[in-house]
């Protein structure tokens, strides 16, 4: 019974760690949805994620360093993705736009009254 219990979640472990989701704040509410866009996987190397993807639109100066325990943290932006690197390997890659649902329009403001 144990052994079943084990393989059942092992299983569901696997497929959640295989989805790709973006997480969303709409009308102040934080939403995860499935996302498409292509970025690079954790451990890749900089220079991996230059020839797969291209040169990065802005490349921000590496923040932190200076001990072990805070390493320095670089990000390169791309268009529908931004991508964070520990030293030159890919720690977190993040969807920033694309198919993201559009901000609700704001309501008309009322008719001044005569």
């Amino acid at each position: 019974m144990q052994t079943r219990i084990l393989a059942a979640l092992l299983c569901g472990c696997a497929a959640a760690g295989s989805a790709l989701a973006d997480t969303v704040v709409v009308n102040d509410q934080v939403q995860v949805r499935e996302s498409q866009v292509d970025r690079p996987k954790r451990g890749t190397t900089m220079s991996d994620v230059e020839k797969h993807f291209g040169a990065p639109v802005t490349r921000h100066a590496a923040v932190g360093g200076g001990s072990p325990h805070r390493p320095a943290i670089t990000r390169w932006d791309y268009g529908s993705f931004a991508v964070f690197f520990e030293g030159d390997r890919v720690i977190h890659a993040v969807a920033t736009t694309g198919d993201a649902p559009s901000p609700p329009a704001a309501a008309p403001a009322p008719a001044p009254s005569a």
